[in-house]
This record gives C-alpha cells, structure tokens and sequence, in this order.
C-alpha cells in the first residue's frame, strides 16, 4: 500500500497542469516519510485534495484536506497544502496561518518558509518578509539579495544599501545590484546627504572601493561628469590595484577622446573577475561601437575577443562578438564566436541561425547537420531549421534525408512566399539527386512561379 503511495504522490505533482502550479514555489514530490503512516482512508482524502487542486477546484481541496486533518491533526504535510489552497484563493491570512502551523510542527523545512516569504510579499508586508528572508539565508545565502530588495521596497534605503554593499565585497559587482542602487538614490533623491556620507566613509576607510563606486554612480546619475572622473582617478590612486576603478574610467576616457587609456581600462575589465559577465557586456559593446568609428583599433578588438574565450564564457559576450565580425564580413571569425555561444546557448534561436548559416557557406555540411537536428528539438516548430538541414544533408548527397525533412519542414510554413521558394528549390535539388527528374522539375516549376510573383 504504502510503495505505491509515493509514485501516485509524483504522478499527480508532475502531471498536473502548469497553470494550477505555484509559480514561485513548487514542491517536487511528496514522499511518504512526509506523510507519515497514514491509513488508508488518509490517503483517498489526500488524494482526492491533490487531484481537485490539480484541476483548481481549491474550496473543494481544502474539504479533502480538513478531512485528513480530522484523521492525523499533526501533519505538516496537510497545513502545508492547504496553505497553498488558501493562497490560491487569495485568501492570505488563512495561508499564513496554516503555513505557520506547518512550521511549528516541521521548523526546519525551507519549502514552507519560501511559501510564507512570498505570500508576505503578496501582501505587502515586508517586514514579515524581511524576517522570513533572514531565516531562509541559513538554507542558502544567496536569499541576500531579496533582502537588499526587500528593505528597498519598505523604503529602509540605509539598510538596504548596506547589504547590496555587502553583497558586492562578498562576491565582486553586479549590473543588477547597481540598477537596484540606482533606483535606491532617485527614490531618496536626498543626494547631498549621500555624497556626504559616501565622503565620509572615504576618508575613514580610503581603501574600501565601494564607496567610490557609489560616488561615482550618484555623480554619474546627476550628470557631474567631472566630479565622477576625478572620484574614479582617486579611486585608483588609492587603489592601484583596482579593475573596479577601470570599469568607471574607459567611459570618461573614451569621452575625453583618450582611446589609448579607454582600450587599456577595457582589457582590464574584460580580466578581471571581479567584475560580473553583464558588466563586462556593456563594456564589450561600447568597445565595439568605438571600434567601428576607429577601424585604426581593430587589432586590439581582435587582441581581447581571443582573450575572451580564455578569459570569460558568457554566451552573450560571444553572440556581440560574432554580430561583429559578421558586419565586417569576417564570417571565419564570427563563426568561431558564434559556436562558442551556441555551445553555452542552445536555447537561443538568433544565435541558432547565424551558426548553421555561416557553417553552412563555410561547407561545414556534417556540423551543420549535427546543430540543426539539435535545434529542432528546442524550436520542432521552426521552418527555417528544417530548410537550412535539408541544405545540409543535400550538400552532403544524404538526398533521401532531405527530401523527407524539407517536406515536413513544408507544414509549418505559414506566409513566407520568398522562404517557400527556397524549401522548393532545396526539394528539387533532392529530387534530382534521387534522379526522381519529374519530381525534379515539378519543384523547380514551383519556385520559379512563386519567384515571378514576387517580382
């Protein structure tokens, strides 16, 4: 009886549908150690409360579910699911409630505090949240960073600050963290009492670089350009060391048309690992968008893109890199970015594209084929990788592949007259290859009738 518990207890979780889940909180599996050792008629309410709340029927889960309570009234597993029955319903104190008396009965379940954590935040109540927040770090620090968000939504900007702060000498900066800042000083909007504090804790502690960052952010935010650069230099006179001072100087170099000190701050930057993938996207971008106003820099663009791939592995990096060279027409060099984006990326279809493209006019038929046949399993819906593996597999003489995936490929093809065209001649082309001629120029007759229309 009880065996089979646990693979009903997964069937429905993992079954049911998406909509009826918790979004941000969802329990992988019941097990029957949660549980406990229910009878039988235990288990048939309980059952019965999943299937309804499967099928959002939650005021009649939450019947089954007070019926398992008369049964075993000290089951945290119960007041946990109807926790989330009363939080679907909207229904936030009794939520609360019966997620706080699963805590009392299992203390050190996180699944229960993130459930509490989130309703609070749905209510708006952050000073609960705060506290849940705090008691979740003990599970995982990386709940730090909710905390920082927490306190900057009840408004305690000093505290939230401080952890954001934190979170930057304890793990390098963040481009996400410094729009949190950002958002933080205009919600103030009491500058002065910030620079003066920043100034402050300068002049008590030179050595530590976060409060130049901020400086220079608040600087930056309202414009002091030069009040921002001269804080940046003495960042680095402090600090000579520092890759974070370079990260707010190539701006103000570039600005000041001193492109030999800006390419020397953005190599820094790109080798730092201090300094976190989206930062280093920014950079990357504005890098080349001075490179393509001052071709005279290309090799040292060239100089650091070979770096990267030793220095970083961010899809994203790789993606802008290739887009480059692909506008300069150095199609060897943006495939090479390209694969190496692709092969952390597969989810992206752009970069998908842009791949078998270039692999293909590079008569890389075999890794061409190889991509695209893993790309439809991400995107079956997708024609155009159903086109550019039928051009593969014919460069490759596989025609009989060909013919049959650029016919499928033909069902998802919906109002596109000059892709149409193409999926024709590639099928001629695997027709004649199969030496089926009439079938051949049938295709061939297509296309041309479709080109002569678009003309």
């Amino acid at each position: 009886m009880r065996n089979s518990l646990y693979l009903f207890l997964l069937c429905v979780f993992f079954l049911q549908p998406l909509a009826a889940q918790d979004k941000e909180a969802i329990v992988d599996e019941v097990n029957e150690d949660d549980l406990g050792n229910v009878t039988d008629e235990f288990q048939e309410h309980f059952f019965e409360a999943l299937k309804q709340k499967g099928i959002e029927n939650y005021e009649k889960a939450i019947i089954s579910l007070e019926a398992c309570l008369e049964l075993e009234p000290e089951n945290a597993v119960v007041y946990f699911e109807m926790g989330r029955n009363y939080r679907e319903l909207e229904n936030y104190e009794l939520a609360l409630e019966n997620y706080q008396k699963a805590l009392d009965l299992e203390p050190k379940k996180e699944d229960i505090l993130v459930e509490i954590y989130h309703t609070n935040r749905s209510t708006g109540d952050f000073d609960q949240a705060i506290e849940t927040v705090k008691k979740l770090m003990d599970f995982n620090p990386d709940y730090k960073e909710d905390l920082a968000n927490l306190y900057m939504l009840n408004e305690d900007h000093e505290q939230a600050l401080q952890v954001l702060d934190e979170l930057d000498e304890e793990e390098g900066i963040s481009g996400y963290r410094n729009t949190m800042r950002r958002q933080i000083y205009a919600r103030t909007g009491n500058t002065d009492a910030q620079i003066g504090n920043l100034e402050e804790g300068i002049e008590q502690d030179p050595e530590n670089e976060q409060n130049y960052l901020n400086l220079i952010y608040i600087y930056s935010e309202q414009g002091d350009e030069e009040e921002a650069y001269q804080t940046a230099l003495e960042l680095l006179e402090t600090n000579p060391g520092s890759s974070l001072a370079h990260l707010a100087l190539y701006k103000f170099y570039l600005d000041r048309n001193k492109p030999e000190a800006a390419v020397n701050s953005m190599k820094i930057v790109f080798e730092s690992e201090e300094i976190d993938p989206d930062s280093k996207f920014k950079v990357l971008n504005d890098f080349l968008l001075f490179v393509d106003e001052n071709p005279n820099f290309e090799d040292e663009l060239l100089e650091v893109s070979q770096s990267l791939v030793e220095w970083e592995d961010a899809p994203k990096l790789y993606e802008q890199l290739g887009k480059f060279y692909l506008n300069k027409a150095k199609n060897e060099e943006a495939l090479k970015f390209f694969e190496k984006g692709i092969a952390q990326d597969p989810d992206n279809f752009e970069l998908t594209k842009n791949t078998l493209l270039l692999q293909i006019e590079a008569g890389r038929n075999e890794e061409a084929k190889k991509l695209s046949s893993e790309a439809l399993e991400v995107f079956p819906a997708q024609p155009f990788l159903y086109l550019l593996q039928g051009v593969a597999l014919n460069n490759l003489e596989e025609y009989g592949e060909a013919e049959e995936i650029l016919t499928f490929g033909l069902d998802y093809l919906i109002d596109n007259t000059r892709l149409e065209i193409d999926f024709y001649n590639q099928l001629s082309a695997a027709y004649s290859g199969l030496e089926d001629e009439e079938k051949a120029a049938e295709f061939k007759e297509k296309a041309d009738e479709l080109l002569k229309e678009l003309e």
